[in-house]
């Protein structure tokens, strides 16, 4: 579980995050809509701990800051950051160290085979296009089997056979018990499995929704708070 309590981020006088408040349960997917410079990233920045922030964050009730926590969490960027001279195949070497894993070698051959990156495993991250770290940064989020993970703008210069995959295993975390938070600007592509979506506006929550909840399209939902059809209390 991801538990926000009360977080609020400011950039000297520019409130970037104000009081936000959500939790994303085991086994649910939440997905974070908003326009450009609604808070967003910044919000999943101070989840994964690279933002100092005011408030309370944990997964599965452990500090987001302590070790405990980044054992449990994954995180997708939305620009890879690779190192340019470790190969595909020493990026999941790193990570398994990272994490301390055992038996990891055939979880990451099948990772590597799903999204078609087996035959490029020597090659250097500095050698790949931005789709292809895309779906290394991806393969290495999914390596520890998280917990909990964290997707910001994960379809962003993906090939239409990565994004299939990729949509099979936003409901395979579902099926496993993982808590997943989305950020994406692609409505469609959450379209169909989405369970709560928050859509932000100037740092805060201005609508939150279940799925279900009134028969409205995800997109419809999105353009009616966003361009003031619809006023959320």
């Amino acid at each position: 579980m991801i538990t926000v309590s009360h977080v609020t981020k400011r950039y000297g006088k520019v409130t970037a995050n104000n009081d936000i408040s959500f939790t994303v349960g085991d086994g649910r997917i939440a997905v974070l809509l908003g326009p450009n410079g609604a808070g967003k990233s910044t919000i999943i920045k101070c989840i994964t701990g690279l933002l100092r922030f005011q408030g309370e964050i944990a997964i599965d009730q452990f500090g987001n800051k302590t070790l405990d926590a980044k054992r449990r969490l994954g995180y997708v960027p939305e620009m890879p950051a690779l190192y340019d001279l470790l190969t595909v195949s020493e990026h999941l070497e790193f990570i398994a160290r990272a994490y301390e894993l055992s038996n990891w070698e055939a979880g990451a051959q099948k990772l590597l085979e799903r999204f078609e990156l087996a035959d490029k495993a020597d090659k250097l991250g500095k050698e790949l296009s931005k789709g292809m770290q895309q779906k290394v940064s991806i393969c290495c989020a999914l390596l520890p089997k998280p917990r909990a993970i964290i997707f910001d703008e994960p379809m962003v210069g993906l090939d239409p056979h990565a994004i299939k995959e990729l949509k099979e295993v936003f409901q395979e975390l579902r099926a496993d018990g993982c808590s997943v938070l989305i950020s994406t600007h692609m409505l469609d592509s959450v379209e169909d499995f989405w369970d709560t979506a928050h859509i932000m506006m100037n740092g805060s929550f201005a609508a939150t929704k279940q799925n279900g909840e009134d028969g409205d399209s995800l997109e419809k939902l999105f353009f009616d708070i966003t361009e003031g059809k619809a006023v959320e209390a």
